[in-house]
């Protein structure tokens, strides 16, 4: 999503694009995610109840948050990096930061769909639905702080029967919701093929299955190095997801990109969702897909290239399934993990670098979707012009 988006976005500036990628369009995790656009649930991942909170959602074979038992100096030194963040002062600072980009958002899915992206973003509030009180507090608080930090909330609080009703997938152990509204959806596959198809039809060049190794800047020009050939360009936007620090770092990027992994499955329905929902009491991210309801869940700080890891799908099946009426677990398909990647201070890494020519989009973390269009088009000045956008300062790749 990121890197079509720069490539769609710099083409309607008039550049010439080239789209360089080790597998193919959609084949990371713009393809398996949830595909929520929500602007009022964009928020830093660091946060200050994340450390209070820490034990218990790391701890035990049913956690939703999975720390590898090994000894990884860099991991833990990520770890220890995020717990700094982790504090109300640098959560407003982080926060701050979004609230200027997630204004536009939505107004940059607009944009493709209006200039020739055959895609559809669908506007369908996101319902919280919890199976106590309890449950639904600490959810609710996180929104009030979000609005208190100038962020536009728009939410309203059903029963479990007003929930019900509008989502009647719903099952009898939801005893209340929280619907967060001004938020839309996408079947992110088709949406990133869609634009990889606007950029080819725009004259641009799409290439997959290329594995690049490096980047350099060589006299005017800048070289991409990879297995078999070196491709020149005048500029390069590593787009590279949780691979970023390996292509970036030798250009000045010293904030640490780590692999978040997520993890989704398709399950039947006895009718198609409504729209999307999220169980804060299972931390599991839900949408409708093509008639059935995708899962989303799990953030495993492994290895990026790891192979999936089949109890982590079942965890997830486990904790969603009491919430649902009539689905079948056990016959989900579409098993995948996808890695997103994670800063630190829970920022994007978005701009110039420090080598002329090589700019920087990823570290975007859970917002990918949501970010990656406006992502390209505040780039595409920055690059073509050297005009910076005053949202880009806090998301300075070499900061």
């Amino acid at each position: 999503m990121v890197g079509l988006s720069s490539a769609w976005f710099l083409q309607e500036a008039g550049v010439e694009v080239e789209v360089v990628d080790r597998q193919g369009v959609a084949a990371g995790s713009s393809w398996g995610n949830a595909g929520w656009l929500s602007p009022a649930l964009t928020v830093p991942l660091p946060e200050p109840g994340l450390l209070k909170e820490g034990p218990r959602i790391v701890m035990g074979r049913a956690a939703p948050v999975v720390i590898p038992r090994t000894w990884d100096p860099q991991l833990w030194a990520f770890l220890a990096r995020m717990a700094r963040h982790c504090t109300s002062r640098q959560w407003q600072r982080a926060m701050r930061a979004y609230r200027g980009v997630n204004d536009e958002a939505l107004a940059a899915y607009d944009h493709l769909e209006q200039h020739g992206v055959q895609a559809e973003s669908i506007e369908r509030r996101i319902l919280a639905a919890v199976a106590t009180r309890g449950e639904a507090q600490p959810f609710v608080d996180e929104l009030l702080r979000v609005s208190a930090a100038g962020q536009h909330v728009d939410m309203e609080v059903l029963t479990g029967d007003e929930a019900r009703a509008e989502e009647p997938l719903l099952s009898d152990a939801i005893m209340m919701a929280v619907a967060v509204k001004g938020s839309r959806y996408i079947n992110p596959g088709d949406y990133v093929r869609a634009i990889g198809d606007a950029v080819v039809a725009g004259g641009g060049t799409v290439r997959a299955g290329v594995q690049v190794q490096g980047v350099a800047h060589r006299g005017t020009r800048v070289v991409i190095e990879a297995a078999d050939e070196q491709i020149e360009a005048d500029a390069v936007v590593l787009a590279n997801g949780a691979w970023l620090s390996s292509l970036a770092g030798p250009h000045g990027v010293s904030t640490q990109v780590r692999a978040g992994r997520g993890y989704s499955f398709t399950v039947d329905t006895p009718t198609p969702p409504a729209g999307p929902i999220y169980l804060p009491g299972a931390l599991s991210a839900c949408t409708p897909y093509r008639g059935a309801l995708r899962v989303t869940g799990m953030m495993e700080l492994d290895d990026v290239d790891a192979p999936l890891a089949p109890r982590r799908i079942e965890t997830i099946a486990r904790a969603i399934e009491p919430f649902y009426r009539g689905i079948d677990v056990q016959a989900r398909r579409d098993e995948w993990v996808g890695a997103r990647p994670v800063t630190p201070d829970g920022l994007p890494l978005i701009g110039a670098t420090r080598t002329p020519g090589v700019y920087v989009a990823g570290g975007h973390g859970m917002w990918g979707v949501t970010l990656g269009p406006l992502t390209g088009q505040l780039l595409a000045p920055l690059i073509t012009e050297g005009r910076k956008a005053p949202a880009l300062e806090a998301f300075d790749p070499v900061r």
